[in-house]
C-alpha cells in the first residue's frame, strides 16, 4: 500500500514539475485565401500549439490549475509562396480569487503581423538571435501575457518578464519586419513594451494590482472595499491621462476591461459613480455608451 502511495505521490510531483506556464489556444484562420488546399495552416497551427505549451517560459514550476489561458488567434490575409501576412489577436486571462468568474487581462489585435513559413519547418526560439518572425511574435507576447498576469498579482511582479520582452523585440529590431521598431507606428509591439517598462507609465502597473488583487479577489467577501480599490485603480489611470491623453496602455486597458467595468459599477452595493463616470469618459469616450449603463 505505502508503495503505490509512493508511486502516486511521484507521478503526481513529475506532473506538477512538468507542468508548463501556459494553457494556450493557438488558431489559425485561412479563410481568405483561395484554394481547397490549407494543410499548410492546419500544420502551422498544430506546430504552435505544440511550441507554446511545451515550451518552459519561466523557472518556475506552475501547479496545472495555476496554467495562464490565453489564445492567439491568427489571421492570415495574404499569401504569396511562403510569405503571409495577416493580423493576430493575443488575450489571456485570470481565476479571481474565491470565484468561478475568469477576468481578461490581456486583450490586443496586432496588425503588423508578416512571416515566412515552410511547411513542418522547426519552430524554434532563440534568445541570441532572430530566427523567425512568427516565433519571434509569439514569444514576445507569451512574456507580455506572464508579465501582465505577475502585475496583477504582485506589484511589478512582471518585470522579468518584461526584459525577457524587450530582448525579444531587440532581437528582431534588424529583421526588416515592421512592428518591431520606433517608427513603425503608435500601435505596436515596441510601443507597448516600452510603454511597459518605461517609469512615465508606472502608474499603469500599480493600477493593474490594485485592481484586480485588491479589487476583484476580494470582492466575494468585501465588496464595497473592492469596488473603492477598483475606483482608485481608475483615478490612476486618470492621472497618466492628465499627463498623457494618447496613452497607448489606456487603449490597451480598455480594450481589457471595459465590459467587466461597465458590470462591477451597475451592481451592489451601491457606489457614488459620479467622478468615476467622468474619469471614464475622459479616459475612453469610445466606450461612452458603456459608461452610461452605470448607474
Amino acid at each position: 500500500m505505502l508503495k503505490v502511495i509512493k508511486i502516486v505521490f511521484i507521478f503526481f510531483m513529475a506532473v506538477q514539475l512538468n507542468a508548463q506556464e501556459l494553457n494556450c489556444t493557438v488558431s489559425v484562420n485561412s479563410d481568405k485565401i483561395p484554394g481547397s488546399n490549407k494543410k499548410v495552416f492546419t500544420t502551422l497551427e498544430t506546430s504552435l500549439n505544440e511550441f507554446v505549451n511545451q515550451k518552459r517560459w519561466t523557472s518556475f514550476n506552475f501547479k496545472p490549475q495555476e496554467r495562464i489561458n490565453c489564445n492567439f488567434t491568427i489571421t492570415i490575409l495574404e499569401q504569396s509562396g511562403n510569405d503571409f501576412k495577416g493580423h493576430i489577436q493575443i488575450q489571456s486571462s485570470r481565476p479571481v480569487y474565491n470565484a468561478t468568474y475568469l477576468t481578461p487581462i490581456f486583450n490586443f489585435k496586432d496588425d503588423n503581423f508578416a512571416f515566412q513559413y515552410t511547411e513542418y519547418e522547426p519552430l524554434q526560439f532563440n534568445q541570441n538571435s532572430f530566427e523567425s518572425n512568427i516565433v519571434s511574435i509569439v514569444t514576445f507576447y507569451s512574456y507580455i501575457i506572464l508579465g501582465m498576469d505577475a502585475d496583477s498579482f504582485m506589484l511589478n511582479g512582471g518585470s522579468n518578464y518584461y526584459t525577457m520582452a524587450q530582448n525579444v523585440l531587440a532581437q528582431a529590431q534588424q529583421s526588416g519586419y515592421s512592428g518591431w521598431n520606433q517608427n513603425d507606428g503608435s500601435k505596436t509591439r515596441y510601443t507597448l513594451i516600452d510603454n511597459l517598462i518605461s517609469p512615465t507609465y508606472s502608474k499603469f502597473r500599480e493600477a493593474m494590482y490594485q485592481y484586480h488583487r485588491n479589487g476583484l479577489d476580494i470582492m466575494s467577501g468585501e465588496t464595497k472595499k473592492a469596488k473603492d480599490n477598483i475606483g482608485n485603480s481608475i483615478t490612476m489611470l486618470k492621472a497618466i491621462f492628465d499627463a498623457r491623453p494618447n496613452a497607448f496602455l489606456l487603449r490597451v486597458f480598455m480594450d481589457s476591461k471595459s465590459d467587466e467595468i461597465a458590470k462591477v459599477f451597475s451592481e451592489g452595493p451601491r457606489y457614488d459613480t459620479f467622478k468615476l463616470k467622468e474619469d471614464l469618459m475622459k479616459i475612453s469616450p469610445i466606450n461612452a455608451a458603456k459608461w452610461n449603463e452605470i448607474k
